[in-house]
Formats: structure tokens, sequence, C-alpha cells
């Protein structure tokens, strides 16, 4: 049996075995799963796209375009569950959930009438079937494991809404003085670190009390959003959107560790910790990509991939890198990609 949590913003839903806590805008209407035969071939065209290509700058080497269901417009999160294979990717333009089979590079289903989808996380042990009120712009999403906590950003409500995961109900909202970015799970600390808007810094919350515990400033990041994570190493990586910047923090000691350039307006961040690697996917279609080394990341390529090739996601068994493209010869894409410098089992 699958069991997955995939958070999207406003709502916690489940089917075919398969748990979604899904982030939106707007009021969900009930869950509708589109199946394989209404998104296209289980043995999909490719002749559009690319097939083994390197681009550019970039230690990328592309191995295929498949076809995603729905219309030529916006993605956002995605989240992959490595345990299963299993792809699932926030077609936000289409108010849609897209599943998708990693291992047979195929669109699986599809949830659909999920206003305005967002954030997107999969959790592989929970099992969760409810829905929950998400705020004014549900955003980002994380999970308290310790805690059995839901934690999702609210953009315009510059607070972090708390969901408990038995009971589905919302436990408490909490300020945070700017606009909620992307919220990530410290897995050492057992904390919650969140990007805050305006006030360009990371806020920390103890989901032991549910309260902020400290706010750290990000001096030469404008427009904090993203962030990714390697707790391992303790270190937080935040996207600087407004002035296409990457911020390099410490998480032990709290501080700012480096700032690096990126391309124009950063958005989703991924890492591959076996290979210490980190994707910053922009809305300029510009991908930066570092390694890290000890406390410091060094840049080992940069440069245009595709147009609004803005979220990317890693699987870190087999080191794919996951691009959802909006239009592609008037389709969307997810194009699929390897790095080129790195012996792949």
């Amino acid at each position: 049996m699958l069991k997955s949590l995939a958070i999207i913003g406003a709502v916690i839903l489940s089917i075919l075995f398969t748990v979604f806590a899904v982030t939106c805008t707007g009021k969900a209407p009930a869950t509708n799963l589109a199946t394989p035969s209404s998104v296209g071939s289980a043995t999909p065209d490719f002749s559009n796209g690319p097939s083994a290509s390197t681009t550019g700058n970039l230690p990328l080497r592309t191995l295929r375009d498949v076809p995603l269901s729905g219309g030529a417009t916006r993605f956002d999160y995605q989240s992959i569950d490595p345990n299963t294979g299993r792809l699932y990717i926030a077609h936000l333009g289409d108010g849609s959930m897209v599943v998708v089979d990693t291992i047979k590079e195929t669109v699986i289903g599809a949830v659909k009438n999920l206003s305005r989808v967002h954030g997107i996380l999969a959790v592989p042990e929970l099992q969760i079937i409810a829905r929950t009120p998400g705020g004014d712009y549900p955003d980002g999403v994380a999970y308290a494991s310790k805690a059995n906590e839901i934690y999702r950003s609210d953009l315009h409500g510059k607070a972090d809404t708390v969901i408990d995961a038995k009971t589905n109900q919302v436990v408490t909202t909490i300020a945070l003085g700017g606009g909620a970015g992307n919220t990530q799970y410290d897995s050492v600390s057992e904390h919650i670190f969140v990007t805050v808007h305006g006030r360009n810094e990371l806020a920390e919350i103890d989901p032991t009390k549910d309260q902020v515990s400290g706010h750290y400033p990000l001096p030469g990041c404008s427009g904090s959003h993203g962030l990714s994570m390697d707790s391992e190493h303790r270190l937080a990586f935040v996207a600087c959107e407004e002035n296409a910047k990457l911020a390099g923090f410490d998480l032990d000691a709290k501080k700012l560790t480096a700032i690096h350039s990126v391309g124009a307006d950063p958005d989703v961040l991924a890492f591959d910790k076996t290979f210490g690697r980190l994707y910053v996917s922009a809305e300029s279609g510009v991908i930066s990509i570092f390694d890290e080394h000890g406390k410091n990341l060094e840049k080992v390529g940069e440069g245009f991939f595709a147009a609004n090739a803005h979220s990317v996601a890693v699987d870190p068994r087999t080191h794919h890198v996951y691009f959802p493209l909006q239009n592609v010869s008037g389709k969307p894409v997810l194009r699929i990609a390897v790095p080129s410098d790195k012996q792949i089992p």
C-alpha cells in the first residue's frame, strides 16, 4: 500500500491509498482523479523534446520530456516519494495535482479541482483523509514528525498555520511579522524554519510551543522566499527573488554565511544530499547549480535551461532532476535531466 502525504495549501485529501495535504488559494471542490487514459499514452512521443542532450554551461544532461496532463499553464512546487518513485506536481494554472510514476516515466493520474494549488510535500509515514482551512494565500508546507503537526505558510496572512496531523484541525496561527514564504522542517533541531518576506529574514518555530523562537536577518538578501535545507551539515539555503541572490545560513550559529548570485527571480530549490548538490531554479529560466564543501558552496554551473523553469525536484536515489515546463510546443511536459559530471549508477 502506498502511504504518502502531499501538502499543497488549504486541504488534505486521500485518493488511491495515497494521502495528500494540499495548499490552495481558493476553495477546493470535491476531488476527481483523472485516469492515465485521460492524460496521454503510457509510451509518450518525445519527438518534440530533447533526448540525452547537454545544456549549455550547466552540468546537466537532458534525458527526455514526458507529456503532462492539463493545459499549458503554470506549475508550482513538487515533491517526490523516493520509496515509491511517485512525483507529485502542483499544476497551479490547472487547479490540479499531477501524479507521475518516475520509474515508468508516465503520468498515472491527476487530482483535480484544487483551486490555485501551490505547495506539496510527500510524507510516507502518514495516512490522513481530511480538508482544513488554509488561510488567505497558502504557499509552502512542512511536516514536523515528532510533534505530528503540519505547518502551512500563509503569504498574505503573514503567518504559519499549524494543523494537527491526527485530528486534521487547526491548532493555532503563528504570526511572523511579514509574508510567509517557504516552510521547511529541520530534522536535527526538530524545529520549523520559514522565510519571511519584507523582513528579509529566516524565522524559527519551536513545535513544542508553537511559538517563534528566533528571527534571523539575512543581509544582502532581498525578497527571501525559496528555502531548502541540509540538516545533516547544518545549512539552510534561501532564494532571494528580488535581487537574484542565494543566501547560505548556518543552522547552528544562526547566522548568514554567504551570498551568491543566481538567475533572475529565483524560486524553487532542490538539494541532492548524496551528491551535496543544490539546484536553484528561477522564473527567468536560468538554473544555478552549487556543490557543497563543508559550510561553503561552489557554483559549478549556471545558464538558461528552459522558459518558465522555476520549479525543480530531485530524486535522491536516482539523482534524476525534474523540471515541469508549462509550454513546450504548446503543451506541458516534465523535463528529466541527470548530472553530466557525475557517475550515475
